[in-house]
């Protein structure tokens, strides 16, 4: 009797649950060991009874890997190249594929146009979407020219009618948008939670390993960015990409955060626009400014987004302040690292006028610079807006800067090199030791930036500047 009622109590117990990414533990903790969030353990039941399984039969032999057909995992494209250049060639038949992004900045435009264009005879696409009627995607489709005869839309929110929809067009391409509206009368909760995310993305996934069918999900952020809902939904999808971009510029980025396919160090440019958007093959231009004289607090310099060069425009102005906390803005620039090069200036340059003054410091075209390698690109255009002089003509600046005022060496300088010297540019200061440098670039190897700051004129800007550095073989100040 005494066994009885221990039993009957133990599993009586309560069990909890995190809501983020479904761990369970038999106490309360107020973080969650498993993806680290704090307050999101709570209360859900009885403790799961202990189960065992018997060995079944198995459904396919077990064969040496070099014997298994790999041709089935082929990606075919989607005819957006730079959604194929961050899928890894384009999408595996079977694969699942959660893209993310905040509302707004372009993610049903985007996946509307790829439905579009992966259309076709051989294999149809399944537009199925939960947060607008059939009428809206088709204005939006009018709009950006996605029509297609292969192409079928339907509006539904429930998820067996969604299974029933594959039953009857049989596509090679389903776009689901969003996973968080669609939901299961078998299961408790609204749509959205946990549960119900969990039940509609185990469904699609099986339907899609099942079929051979790629499945693309569009998936909601938190107010941090993060994806919304649990996170064992990234775990269980084959593929997670990141759609940013700030929603007053025109450049949109696609990142890939998980690739079980390809890499995912590769990022996607577009260009969203009236008319839809379109991928850039060639982004740069959009992060410049083309003058016919150089301009005081403005430098350029290199950054890598995944493997992509790209060469951003940095600006910096400073003005008298007005008031006794003198002001400090950044747009596109991380406003530690600017402080921080601020204090480098100071102490390690010897330039006093800046602590006194309002500083403004921004990028050019809504590009973000986070990266280390800008970091000598942000103290020279802050020197050149203090002294009021602006740098050499056609110079790039490429280095990370360190609080003893040392430049640091970084990653991809060959790489740099070659997209600043195709792009037209001439001259270009590096840290130590860039390696091979492109015909008919000269470059300026700097240690720290005592010699960084004297590629500044000493004359007044009417007069033609000059410069002295540390030269080596094909390594001069720029003129």
């Amino acid at each position: 009797m005494a066994a009885r009622t221990s039993r009957s109590s133990a599993k009586d117990r309560p069990s909890y649950r995190c809501t983020e990414c479904g761990w369970t533990t038999a106490k309360w903790l107020g973080r969650c060991p498993e993806c680290q969030a704090w307050g999101t353990v709570e209360e859900f039941g009885g403790a799961p009874a202990v189960r065992t399984t018997a060995p079944g039969r198995v459904t396919t032999a077990a064969l040496p890997i070099a014997q298994v057909d790999g041709r089935q995992a082929t990606a075919r494209g989607t005819g957006v190249p730079e959604l194929d250049r961050v899928l890894g060639g384009g999408l595996v038949p079977g694969a699942v594929v959660l893209l993310a992004g905040e509302p707004g900045v372009g993610k049903s435009t985007l996946l509307l146009d790829v439905a579009a264009k992966a259309a076709s005879e051989e294999h149809r696409t399944l537009y199925v979407t939960g947060e607008e009627s059939a009428s809206q995607v088709r204005l939006r489709a009018d709009r950006i020219g996605a029509l297609s005869d292969h192409l079928y839309l339907a509006a539904e929110t429930d998820l067996s009618a969604v299974l029933g929809h594959l039953d009857s067009v049989k596509p090679s391409l389903l776009i689901l948008d969003s996973v968080q509206t669609v939901a299961s009368p078998e299961i408790d909760g609204a749509p959205g939670g946990m549960a119900q995310v969990r039940e509609v993305a185990g469904a699609l996934i099986r339907a899609s390993k099942e079929r051979g069918m790629a499945t693309l999900l569009v998936g909601h952020v938190t107010k941090d960015g993060a994806i919304a809902g649990p996170r064992l939904l990234e775990h269980l999808v084959d593929v997670v990409l990141h759609f940013e971009g700030d929603r007053h510029a025109r450049l949109r980025l696609v990142r890939g955060v998980k690739n079980r396919y390809g890499a995912t160090d590769e990022v996607g440019c577009f260009e969203l626009h009236d008319e839809g958007i379109i991928g850039l093959a060639d982004p740069s231009g959009l992060f410049l400014t083309r003058r016919a004289e150089p301009v005081p607090g403005t430098c350029l310099t290199v950054t890598l987004e995944g493997r992509r060069p790209l060469v951003a425009e940095v600006q910096a102005l400073t003005v008298d302040s007005q008031i006794p906390s003198p002001r400090r803005t950044t747009s596109g620039l991380e406003t530690s690292r600017v402080s921080m090069m601020l204090a480098v200036l100071e102490q390690r340059g010897r330039i006093s006028a800046l602590g006194k003054r309002d500083i403004y410091s921004a990028t050019v075209g809504g590009v973000k610079l986070s990266e280390p390698a800008a970091d000598l690109a942000v103290a020279l255009a802050l020197a050149s807006a203090a002294s009021d002089t602006p740098l050499p003509k056609n110079l790039v600046a490429i280095g990370e800067v360190g609080l003893a005022g040392e430049v640091r060496r970084v990653t991809g300088v060959q790489r740099r090199l070659a997209e600043a010297a195709r792009l037209g540019f001439t001259h270009a200061l590096v840290p130590a030791d860039p390696g091979k440098v492109p015909s008919g670039m000269k470059v300026l190897e700097v240690s720290d930036i005592g010699e960084a700051l004297r590629v500044l004129p000493k004359r007044p800007r009417r007069e033609p500047a000059g410069g002295t550095g540390r030269e080596a073989s094909q390594r001069t100040t720029p003129e």
